[in-house]
């Protein structure tokens, strides 16, 4: 580091190479900085008009090169972290940030061997245990309390508690007989959360099978209160920011502000994001049922919308209100179109049904001019969705809406067609391809298994698009995602709908500046331009030029955030100052 009559605040990064991300200054070698934002972008030599009154030249990155900072537009912190800070039965292996990772458990057999394996460890502690990770569809089928009566026959009073398993998607949730008693499960319970009570009833009694976000609630409601404590909830969310921080990432988002309590979110978020030594921003989109059960009308709930968004700074800041439309693509409860279908007949979970009243759920929100996120995975999901925006669009005309299709799983060329006829975004989780698409093919067929998350057909078509994890469904990691999106490799190697494969140039777009576009964030984030926040990732390699096959392998040096440079292996170095602070509600 050099020191150039120091004493303006400037600070020159200079690099091997900077990729901008800005079309009309596409790379360079150098960007000054001052209080965290980006004066310009060049070389020593062309940014000489910003230093004349003196600058710092930061040499560090020198051999490196430099990115925007890495965005995932699609993620929990907190009930992601919480997820992935429980005892794991997860079938793939899972990335933990402070040490050793968990190796996936690839047969019911080993998940029961492991079930033994932590109440064991926790036969002292009186609570029941939940557990996360489950995947019914590679592990061949959803659980009920049957699955659990292998404990019965170990004598033990620890092989008596309460036992849940919250499984991958997080969308189901199953028990042993002794939950049920404790969450005071009855079936007058079941029928009020889900209507359609078949398909958590046996006999009429509760089966210990909780399908779908509403069903999982009469177990989680309870359970989540009773396990976790604030400083639990805290350690969850920095385990996830760490583990971001180590990927890259710079920006990191929670697509359901209020999954867990809203109030007390509204408390804990701002406090850990806008502490200044967090080594990452957040943006948040608040969870529609959560906002609306914490407010006593809809004009209540769009006031209080739109007081957060004008409360935000630049660290913590929000983008709209997030809907749901279908259940989980990764235990395969989304909604497919009848033909087709499900190769086994059975039938998807409706979150909101389609038609005339979804729309009326979302107009109020919509007509005040607030971003509209919707969780949609299936085909028939699709088409109720783009219903429900071309219905809202035909109700109150809107421009630069940047309506956001999340998740995008199952599609067709006509739905990409729709989508940039009306206007939206979408959203795609890019590991469906990787880590379901060959899983998922005596499910649903090879074409359309393949052919999830068509990144290639909605560039075709002109639709912003962007990637994200939905961590904890994958791990945060921008240089996996875009090492999926370009190579489009299942877990065989083989290469699943190579038509669908896009540009790395495409990819790296996708998680930076079109991530921080469909978030409505662009004017801060996404590219190194002038004006803008000192956000970057700092990477050994060009991920630009190195082979298609190696993205994944690019050693991350660290970030840059707000022109505060962060190495991955220094994140012990960050404590949260706050504790999660109890429910007032």
């Amino acid at each position: 580091m050099s020191d150039a009559n120091a004493g303006s605040g400037v600070e020159v990064f200079v690099a091997k190479k900077i990729i901008t991300m800005n079309d009309g200054w596409p790379t360079c070698t150098a960007v000054a900085v001052k209080n965290g934002m980006i004066l310009g972008v060049g070389s020593l030599e062309t940014l000489k008009p910003w230093l004349k009154d003196g600058y710092t030249v930061n040499t560090t990155f020198k051999s490196k090169i430099l990115v925007p900072g890495f965005i995932d537009p699609h993620m929990h912190p907190l009930i992601g972290g919480v997820a992935a800070s429980l005892p794991c039965l997860a079938y793939y292996d899972q990335p933990n940030p402070y040490g050793k990772d968990h190796v996936g458990l690839k047969t019911k057999e080993a998940v029961k061997q492991k079930l033994v394996e932590y109440l064991k460890e926790r036969k002292d502690d009186p609570n029941p245990l939940l557990c996360w990770g489950y995947d019914q569809i590679a592990l061949g089928g959803h659980l009920d309390a049957e699955f659990f009566e292998f404990l019965d026959e170990i004598p033990e009073p620890w092989a008596r508690k309460p036992v849940a398993i919250w499984d991958a998607s997080m969308h189901y949730v199953y028990t042993n007989r002794s939950c049920i008693d404790f969450c005071e499960v009855t079936p007058e319970r079941c029928l009020k959360a889900v209507p359609t009570g078949d398909i958590i009833l046996k006999k009429g009694k509760p089966s210990g099978t909780f399908l779908g976000n509403h069903a999982t609630g009469i177990i989680l409601s309870k359970l989540v209160g009773v396990i976790t404590t604030p400083a639990f909830n805290v350690a969850a969310m920095k385990r996830v920011i760490d583990l971001s921080v180590q990927n890259g990432l710079t920006c990191v988002s929670e697509l359901g502000l209020g999954l867990m309590d809203l109030k007390a979110e509204m408390e804990l978020f701002p406090a850990i994001f806008n502490d200044e030594t967090c080594p990452v921003r957040c943006v948040a989109v608040v969870h529609q049922l959560a906002l609306e059960a914490h407010t006593k009308s809809k004009e209540e709930a769009v006031t209080l919308v739109k007081k957060l968004h004008a409360e935000e700074t630049p660290r913590f800041c929000f983008s709209g209100v997030k809907f749901f439309t279908d259940d989980a693509f990764v235990g395969l409860t989304m909604q497919l179109c009848g033909c087709p279908g499900y190769i086994d007949g059975h039938k998807g979970i409706w979150l909101t049904d389609p038609g005339e009243t979804y729309t009326d759920k979302v107009e109020p929100y919509w007509k005040e001019g607030i971003q509209i996120h919707v969780h949609s995975n299936g085909d028939d999901a699709q088409n109720s969705t783009i219903q429900l925006l071309a219905d809202l669009q035909a109700r109150h005309p809107r421009f630069d809406h940047r309506f956001t299709f999340e998740h995008y799983g199952i599609s067709t060329v006509a739905h990409a067609r729709k989508l940039k006829a009306l206007g939206a975004c979408a959203s795609v989780n890019i590991y469906y391809p990787h880590l379901r698409g060959e899983l998922n093919e005596n499910h649903i067929g090879t074409e359309r298994s393949h052919m999830s998350s068509r990144l290639g057909t909605l560039l075709k078509y002109g639709v912003p698009t962007a990637l994200h994890t939905d961590t904890p469904i994958a791990p945060p990691s921008p240089l996996g995602e875009m090492w999926v999106a370009v190579n489009r490799f299942g877990q065989s190697g083989a290469v699943l709908a190579p038509a669908e494969r896009v540009s790395a140039e495409a990819a790296l777009r996708m998680v930076t500046l079109d991530a921080a576009y469909l978030l409505k964030k662009d004017h801060l984030i996404g590219s190194i331009e002038a004006g803008k926040c000192a956000d970057f990732t700092v990477l050994d390699q060009d991920p630009l030029t190195v082979p298609p096959a190696q993205i994944n392998n690019i050693k991350i040096w660290g970030t840059v955030m707000s022109g505060v440079a962060r190495k991955a292996s220094t994140i012990h170095t960050w404590v949260p100052k706050i504790a999660m602070p109890p429910s007032k509600s």
